[in-house]
């Protein structure tokens, strides 16, 4: 389980990144698109090298989406893992749904977190066993007793954008598209959200931070195949998961075609 002082780490560290980027303009930056077409840019590649000096200890490991992976993660119980900036593309843009992710995952279970919204104002963080607090002020845990009618459910931008949720028209929850994963499952652990599902694969520094906020926050994650989660594989890439408050679960379950499993 994560410390007290795992998350003071990952809030002095959140804070300092987000320093950084407040002095970089955008509109001022080199862009450079990597393999499969998602861009990168010098802010990226600043927060990464800031992260790194500042997160992992004797003895951890380290896994970002800026840095190549080298393997040496895979033989330490705790590893940071991290992505920089999840949705450049919205940063680029200037469209306020982009974040910087920090997880901390302990045996391939990921128990603490930390997103940051610069463009918003907000921090979340939060671990397995000390809840979840919004820019300092902790929030009261998911509530068990919510139903999918009427439920705010975040989707995701680019899979609206592709037709993928057409399926979801007239449902009886409000579907509201956003940008950055990371932010989305943010928003779900402080209680901004019911629930939020991707439909295609992620990356472990896709979602790690988010997944230990929303299961700080007394919430349910699960893949689309119906397993849990685990984190600080050999190949990093996870299948498309769902998160949602705990009283959601059955009924997103039934919905998505997702069985209990272990």
């Amino acid at each position: 389980m994560a410390s007290r002082e795992d998350l003071e780490r990952i809030t002095s560290a959140l804070s300092a990144a987000r320093d950084v980027v407040a002095g970089i303009a955008p509109a001022s930056l080199n862009v450079r698109t990597k393999t499969g077409g998602d861009p990168v840019s010098a802010a990226d590649l600043a927060v990464d090298t800031l992260l790194r000096e500042r997160l992992p200890g004797e003895g951890e490991g380290w896994l970002s989406e800026e840095t190549a992976d080298d393997g040496a993660r895979l033989a330490r119980r705790r590893v940071w893992v991290v992505d920089p900036l999840d949705g450049t593309k919205e940063f680029l843009a200037g469209i306020p749904e982009w974040a910087i992710s920090v997880g901390l995952v302990e045996d391939g279970v990921a128990t603490a977190g930390g997103v940051c919204n610069p463009a918003l104002g907000m921090m979340v963080v939060g671990g397995i066993g000390h809840g979840v607090q919004v820019n300092g002020a902790q929030v009261p845990p998911l509530s068990g007793e919510k139903a999918l009618r009427g439920a705010r459910v975040l989707a995701s931008r680019t899979e609206t954008g592709r037709g993928e949720w057409a399926r979801f028209a007239g449902a009886s929850f409000d579907v509201v598209p956003t940008g950055s994963v990371a932010w989305k499952l943010a928003l779900l652990a402080a209680g901004r959200a019911d629930a939020t599902w991707t439909l295609t694969p992620k990356h472990e520094w896709d979602v790690a931070a988010g997944v230990a906020l929303v299961l700080a926050a007394g919430g349910a994650v699960f893949g689309l195949d119906g397993r849990s989660l685990p984190f600080n594989r050999p190949h990093p890439r996870l299948p498309g998961l769902v998160a949602c408050a705990p009283g959601l679960e059955p009924e997103l379950r039934a919905l998505l075609g997702t069985p209990a499993l272990p």
